[in-house]
């Protein structure tokens, strides 16, 4: 039985088109070209399928789909938008669209997008020539799918909010948008930048990453932007910056919040005028890049706050996403195990059958402070720790046995291996005790107290917790380790 499609468009020329090709596919095709015309037909008939463009003279796309989703909830409504609506084609997703489709339309994609909603194999697909003729061509995966199939980094997972993290990807890639990510420490932000460049047209240019995190205001000007040879103290040749290596490409600012109210200041100008001049130098430069940022710090409270400008934070912010910590993908963690096994055993040429369901169990109930990037160390250790068979609980570290909150009387045994400085969390002992008890103890315990504290409230954001202490990110590192220390003293 054909399944029944309603164009809703006001554009005629391109209902009869679409229609036409549509029709040649195996489908039974009606049309309206208002959307109240639209909403009558489809209560007078039943359709499979609504295709209706977002702007209209007398409705716009999200009254229309939240009246077809009151009369028939299962009914499949795609969006027509164009790149300038991209954020309205994410909100018309979260209200219960299938999918969106970009103007101009090309038919073989509308199909692509059709058959992918019906759960219907690829059959024949076309595009239209110049003289308006329309073209058969082979039968193909979306580029999209394409180039995501051959990420081995990226992994979609099941998870609503990995769909929808999903499907923000989808929509942004493609365009020349600068993007906000938003997102624990290790939720992966960095994955996510390179999987948006790998989609975009820059695809083939350089993939630039810097963390600001780690600049001082004095290297942060010569790392974006180069120097010249005697610039500065030590400047003994010319050096290339993150935005001439990117040129052309995309650049990564990891923990942009970091920078300081000065390198700001530059950064905006160079985003403004396209061009920059190395640290020292007096050459205009001029540079095309895409730029993708990544914070922790909701940079709309930190400009309100005046730690960062407002007109850089609106320059940044043409798209964001917020990408899930972990605990909030529980679907995903079996995914994820099996990912990341995959790539520890092929990096370490070990015949590993998968992981006991003792274990699973245990990745299911954590909660993974470090996100994704703990859950792929612990993994790794697991495999290196496992000569052969299942995965058992005694390769795991103590945290995730034995899981159940940090108190004063009960000591985790001493660790044999260190995690990466983000895991730090991981390594924190119970408070430190000696048997000698005196009132350096007790000083000692009770400023351990205290950053526990404020490292739980901010979910081990080690910069965030520095800040609310008011000491230094170095100091906390040194606290820290210092307790270490003292635990094993």
């Amino acid at each position: 039985m054909k399944k029944k499609i309603l164009i809703i468009d006001d554009d005629v020329d391109m209902c009869l088109l679409l229609s036409k090709f549509l029709t040649r596919n195996g489908y039974e095709v009606d049309t309206a070209n208002a959307g109240n015309k639209g909403i009558a037909k489809f209560k007078e008939n039943k359709f499979d399928i609504v295709i209706t463009d977002f702007r209209l003279g007398d409705k716009d796309g999200k009254d229309i789909l939240k009246e077809i989703k009151d009369i028939a909830p299962n009914t499949i409504v795609l969006i027509i938008t164009g790149y300038s609506d991209i954020k309205v084609a994410v909100d018309v997703i979260k209200m219960g669209a299938f999918d969106y489709i970009t103007k101009p339309l090309i038919p073989d994609e509308v199909l692509n997008v059709l058959n992918k909603a019906l759960d219907q194999p690829i059959t024949q697909q076309s595009t239209i020539n110049s003289d308006g003729t329309i073209k058969k061509i082979a039968p193909s995966k979306s580029a999209v799918e394409q180039k995501l199939s051959s990420n081995s980094e990226f992994l979609v997972g099941e998870a609503g909010t990995t769909k929808e993290l999903y499907k923000q990807i989808k929509i942004v890639a493609p365009t020349n948008y600068s993007i906000i990510l938003y997102g624990e420490s290790g939720t992966g932000k960095e994955v996510i930048a390179k999987t948006i460049h790998s989609l975009s047209d820059r695809a083939d240019k350089p993939f630039v990453a810097m963390d600001c995190g780690t600049l001082s205001k004095e290297l942060a000007g010569s790392e974006l932007f180069g120097h010249v040879k005697g610039a500065f103290t030590g400047a003994l040749s010319d050096k290339e910056g993150h935005f001439e290596l990117a040129n052309g490409g995309t650049l990564f600012l990891d923990e942009v919040a970091n920078l300081s109210y000065e390198v700001q200041a530059s950064l905006l100008r160079v985003i403004q005028e396209r061009a920059f001049k190395r640290v020292g130098g007096n050459k205009e430069m001029p540079v095309d890049v895409r730029i993708i940022v990544a914070s922790n710090e909701n940079l709309q409270e930190a400009y309100r706050k005046g730690k960062f400008r407002e007109d850089l934070y609106h320059r940044f912010n043409e798209f964001s996403i917020n990408l899930p910590p972990l605990r909030d993908r529980k679907k995903d963690i079996p995914l994820f195990a099996d990912f990341f096994l995959n790539k520890a055993k092929n990096e370490l040429g070990r015949e590993i059958d998968g992981f006991s369901n003792e274990v699973m169990q245990m990745f299911i109930n954590y909660t993974w402070p470090g996100n994704l990037r703990e859950f792929r160390n612990v993994v790794r250790r697991a495999v290196l720790l496992t000569q052969s068979g299942l995965v058992d609980s005694a390769t795991l570290p103590w945290e995730i046995t034995n899981n159940e909150p940090t108190s004063l009387s009960h000591t985790p045994p001493a660790f044999s291996h260190r995690y990466e400085d983000e895991f730090i969390q991981h390594q924190m002992p119970s408070s430190p005790v000696r048997t000698g008890f005196d009132l350096k103890d007790a000083a000692s315990r009770a400023e351990y107290d205290a950053i526990m504290t404020v490292l739980k409230q901010v979910n081990f954001n080690k910069t965030k917790a520095a800040e609310i202490l008011k000491i230094d990110r170095k100091t906390l590192y040194n606290k820290i380790k210092s307790f270490e220390e003292l635990n094993k003293g």
